[in-house]
């Protein structure tokens, strides 16, 4: 599957962005999807996940739970990432991830297809 994010940008602390992914190739619907995100000098990490079908399951890593929220449109073959009360370290590359053969993953090597990634950052 071919994904694609959009909506990064520069917001100061406490401000809020929505962050896009949109998927083609492949039924979104069957696909588990996650976000992670990448800052220079680190690992790629965690951020949240979604399970397949109706997204009734969630996953969110520690630092980001109560902030953020995923969310699923199968009909608009589209992943979200809603992020309240951003903070400085939650500046990063943020990548969309796919994968079809499990209901809900949250590691990194669970995912077979990775978007390009899209900027956040926040300002003090």
């Amino acid at each position: 599957v071919q994904l694609a994010e959009s909506g990064g940008g520069v917001v100061q602390a406490g401000g809020s962005l929505r962050l896009s992914c949109t998927a083609s190739g492949r039924t979104f619907s069957s696909c588990a999807m996650g976000w992670f995100r990448q800052a220079p000098g680190k690992e790629r990490e965690f951020v949240a996940a979604i399970s397949r079908s109706g997204g009734a399951l969630s996953a969110y890593a520690d630092s980001v739970k109560g902030r953020f929220t995923i969310s699923r449109d199968n009909a608009k073959n589209t992943l979200y990432l809603r992020m309240d009360r951003l903070k400085p370290e939650d500046t990063a590359a943020y990548y969309c991830a796919s994968t079809p053969g499990r209901i809900i993953a949250t590691m990194r090597t669970e995912y077979d297809d990775w978007g390009q990634g899209t900027q956040v950052t926040v300002s003090s």
